[in-house]
């Protein structure tokens, strides 16, 4: 991970549950005599977060309603930390803003993203219950109210349009694309996922989420174009734009798209434990 990641260490369940008594219910050693939880329990994975975002965070308190996704915090900082070295944060005297495309219920960018580095947050997204539990998140925590905004996109054929404002400056943008063209195709994914798991519990656990947060028609190539074509209307408006890419084979796509239209763009490379990530970002000269 980002070597400004404090996650790079493993959990300290002793501290977490400390900070969240309820977690030490989840909590076991494995056949290694080391602590964990059970991955696979969306309660126990729900609880984890709650610690974290409590103890490391200083969130008081976070949900999400059920069937929407709860993500892995680590690698979400990390995502935070890259784009805080691309925009050169320690270089920058003015309060810092940054929009997330598609903050979902969860809102876990823009919570990240004030705390860690009290950035001004703006969250958007295009459904109403995503929308009604990111704001209890932000309410939640009155340290956040005055660092994060979230918007409704009231027109889902549109990103950015609708949702900065012709006088806003953003230094960047972030997204986490959903990256399947179809249910069936998220379904095989989520199948996978559990047997790595090795467990038998049904779809809707940690590995929930819902259509605009799993699929779009195109899978995230075809979303991440749309996004690149509608960000030259605001190329004044916004430092860097940037978004995650879970694909490696779709980075020619979007490269295709971004040379055609002359973008500037680089690819940031992350790791999180044995997975391989990346984002794309780019901007227009």
């Amino acid at each position: 991970m980002h070597p400004k990641n404090i996650h790079n260490a493993p959990y300290d369940f002793n501290a977490l549950c400390a900070t969240h008594p309820i977690l030490s219910t989840y909590v076991f050693k494995n056949s290694y005599g080391i602590k964990s939880i059970d991955f696979a329990n969306n309660e126990a994975v729900l609880h984890l977060n709650k610690a974290i975002l409590k103890h490391h965070y200083r969130i008081m308190d976070w949900n999400i309603p059920n069937g929407y996704l709860c993500p892995p915090i680590p690698g979400r900082a990390d995502y935070i930390h890259h784009i805080a070295e691309l925009i050169g944060d320690t270089d920058i005297k003015i309060p810092l803003r940054g929009l997330d495309i598609g903050t979902g219920a969860n809102c876990i960018y823009t919570i990240l993203g004030a705390q860690i580095y009290d950035w001004n947050m703006v969250g958007a997204d295009i459904d109403h219950v995503s929308i009604e539990s990111a704001r209890a998140n932000v309410n939640a925590t009155p340290d956040l109210q005055s660092k994060v905004a979230i918007r409704y996109q009231v027109d889902n054929a549109q990103i950015f349009k609708g949702i900065i404002d012709a006088q806003e400056y953003y230094h960047f943008t972030m997204c986490n694309p959903p990256f399947h063209a179809s249910k069936e195709m998220a379904t095989k994914g989520t199948l996978r996922k559990l047997k790595n798991l090795k467990s038998s519990k049904s779809l809707e656990l940690n590995f929930g989420g819902q259509a605009n947060e799993l699929w779009c028609n195109g899978g995230e190539a075809l979303f991440i174009k749309r996004m690149i074509k509608e960000s030259i209307a605001f190329k004044t408006q916004v430092g860097w734009f940037t978004s995650l890419v879970s694909k490696k084979e779709n980075l020619a796509k979007i490269y295709k798209q971004l040379d055609k239209l002359k973008g500037v763009h680089k690819t940031i490379a992350m790791t999180q434990g044995n997975k391989q990530s990346r984002f794309v970002a780019w901007r227009f000269e």
